[in-house]
């Protein structure tokens, strides 16, 4: 059996939790393979709320193992709040050994190099998620496993200290004292523990016997580390090659790619977007689609269907279908722009260079439609909607099989 995997290919926000819970009542066991407590899914099922930063969206199936990959960066605290949403997690929810550990300190330097940068800031959450990362590649972070011996683990986080005393310093971060950190890394290991275990043998078990497998990622594509719009950017692979290293499987073991786009465009934090609009109809965007970030509350850029980097994103991820999502935002639009193509030194050019800060738009214009919210048949979208959703398949080059129209579970199109 070969793993299904699910993947953004904007900037982040597509609304995969959605897809995502709504895949996983038919999956067997659902898979997080990078990022970490930055990320955010918000769910809607029966009129109830549920914000996952870093548990899988497969939760809300009863039937369902979620997973969260060595690729994660996990934040002890920001889990341990999480799981407090559901009554019992033991035999649902595994950690890997292998995963790294965001401590609170990595989130102070994530938030004083923020404030050093200035005007050039990233805009980044201020999670740690960068330092957590940088602490792993530099091979001096720690992994979820150590927290089983929290001495031998104490010792290592103050040596750390002691050997970055001079960051630390310029930065103005104080040291933890041994007696406060060791009570901390006993809390996280009395609650953590039932839950970590060697993941990368799970999923492998779980393939070899035919069980069906669900993966999903972070963020977006747009924000990949080496095929985003970088350096603004996170700090992992978010694209679907990535979510074989952060699990532990080969490229052999995925299988449908559905790639999750929304029916306009949004991003959060600093760095470039081409078809964003500072306009009235940017701000219509951002109130009727409620844009703003589950982690961190902050108010979404809001802009118009980018069909450029949406068919780069679709070839670099092997996109089977997209799922499109809230198409209902658009709802009471008399025009309905798509950017289709970039002006790069005076030239007009079909395809995303490395430089996206150099580029304009070129929009093509649709008619709008009254309303398409709660519609859970082909049949029944206005006319003028069909043009659309038919064109971006056209424009991507990825046929659309999946079309939202609330943030309710139910409310969705299958083609």
């Amino acid at each position: 059996m070969k793993a299904d995997l699910i993947v953004g290919v904007q900037w982040g926000d597509e609304g995969k939790g959605k897809i995502v819970d709504m895949l996983a009542q038919k999956y067997d066991m659902v898979c997080r393979s990078q990022g970490g407590h930055n990320a955010g899914h918000t769910i809607w099922v029966d009129g109830v709320r549920y914000a996952l930063h870093l548990i899988p969206s497969g939760v809300l199936n009863p039937e369902a193992i979620n997973i969260i990959g060595n690729g994660v960066v996990l934040s002890p605290e920001s889990i341990i709040k999480e799981m407090e949403q559901f009554e019992n997690l033991e035999g649902k929810l595994y950690i890997s050994d292998k995963a790294h550990l965001n401590l609170p300190h990595h989130a102070l330097i994530d938030q004083a190099k923020e404030r050093l940068k200035g005007d050039k800031a990233i805009g980044t959450t201020g999670k740690g998620i960068g330092p957590a990362y940088s602490d792993k590649i530099n091979r001096v972070g720690f992994r979820v496993g150590e927290l089983l011996d929290t001495v031998k683990l104490q010792n290592s986080i103050l040596d750390y200290f002691e050997q970055n005393r001079a960051i630390f310093d310029v930065l103005e971060i104080d040291t933890p004292s041994a007696d406060e950190l060791v009570n901390l890394l006993n809390d996280y290991k009395t609650k953590l523990a039932p839950f970590i275990t060697n993941t990368t043998n799970m999923v492998w078990d779980a393939l070899d016997n035919n069980k069906k497998v669900l993966l999903e990622g972070a963020q977006g594509t747009l924000l990949d580390i080496d095929h985003g719009t970088y350096p603004y950017v996170t700090s992992s692979s978010t694209v679907s090659a990535g979510a074989c290293t952060g699990l532990g499987i080969n490229p052999k073991d995925i299988g449908k790619v559905t790639g999750i786009v929304k029916a306009y465009c949004t991003r959060v934090g600093n760095g470039p977007f081409p078809s964003e609009d500072l306009g009235e109809d940017g701000e219509r965007l951002g109130k009727q689609g409620h844009e703003f970030g589950t982690t961190t509350g902050r108010a979404r850029r809001c802009g118009w269907f980018d069909a450029v980097a949406c068919r780069y994103s679709s070839r670099l991820n092997g996109c089977d279908d997209l799922s499109l999502m809230k198409l209902d935002v658009l709802d009471g639009f008399d025009e309905i722009k798509v950017c289709v193509a970039y002006i790069l030194d005076g030239k007009e050019i079909d395809y995303m260079p490395s430089d996206l800060e150099s580029v304009t738009p070129v929009y093509k214009s649709f008619k709008g439609w009254e309303k398409t919210e709660g519609i859970r048949n082909w049949d029944e979208l206005p006319e003028t909607a069909k043009i659309y959703v038919k064109a971006l398949e056209t424009l991507t080059k990825t046929k659309i099989g999946m079309i939202s129209t609330s943030p309710e579970r139910k409310d969705t199109i299958l083609l």
